[in-house]
């Protein structure tokens, strides 16, 4: 029995570490320049591969956003079964936030389509309507998204620090980086920071120790040792 369930926790803890790569590179490749760009309703259009490879990436971002936590709720749950839910449920919503994001991208493809046919017709209303739908991606997705997600690994990496399933050192970096990463969030909602390298720097730390946590778990698993020592 008991291997059994250490069996199950390592491949637990190994799709787990595939999940958090998996997120750190989907979000690489959720990136759409053209969209960021100045020109983006001429460029959207004419670029609209990028726009749609961006979109794709973006809905693989859901399946290890909303992946991880319920994938370690069962494990995590017998030792703190309130931040567990709570990791969860913050998932969840951030799957849904990504969601939203990806329709507004969408959104923004269709219409660059529609400016082109137009032309120098109503640019403004195009203007404001695209800066519009540009201003609420950059807020689901660098806000709403983010923190939720965050929320959900600060939740995750307590219980980790709490029962020691990986080394305290690796799971209050995760602590720091997710507060950091937090205050990330809310400095651009109040436009006290954009999207510069001041936002970049803030968010370094969560996404190095998520990279860190999963090449430890998937070479080193958890440390049940220390975890049926706490049990006890």
């Amino acid at each position: 029995m008991l291997r059994k369930s250490a069996n199950s926790g390592r491949r637990s803890a190994v799709i787990t570490g595939v999940l958090l790569i998996t997120g750190l590179v989907t979000g690489i490749f959720s990136v759409v320049p053209v969209i960021d760009g100045a020109d983006y309703l001429v460029k959207a259009s004419t670029n609209e591969n990028q726009v749609l490879v961006g979109a794709f990436f973006q809905l693989l971002m859901v399946v290890a956003y909303v992946g991880i936590p319920i994938l370690m709720y069962p494990i995590l749950s017998k030792h703190n079964n309130g931040l567990a839910l709570g990791s969860v449920a913050f998932g969840i919503i951030a799957g849904v936030f990504i969601i939203f994001g990806v329709i507004i991208l969408l959104l923004l493809l269709t219409l660059s389509h529609e400016f082109a046919k137009v032309g120098t017709l109503n640019v403004s209303y195009f203007q404001t309507l695209g800066g519009l739908l540009r201003e609420g991606r950059d807020l689901v997705n660098h806000v709403a998204t983010t923190l939720a997600f965050v929320l959900a690994m600060l939740l995750f990496n307590c219980i980790f620090y709490q029962i020691k399933l990986v080394p305290r050192w690796l799971s209050a970096s995760g602590l720091i980086g997710s507060i950091l990463s937090i205050l990330a969030s809310l400095l651009f909602m109040i436009r006290f920071i954009g999207l510069d390298a001041t936002y970049m720097m803030l968010n370094i730390l969560i996404a190095f120790q998520q990279l860190v946590l999963a090449i430890w778990l998937i070479i080193k698993g958890f440390n049940w040792t220390e975890q049926d020592s706490v049990s006890n």
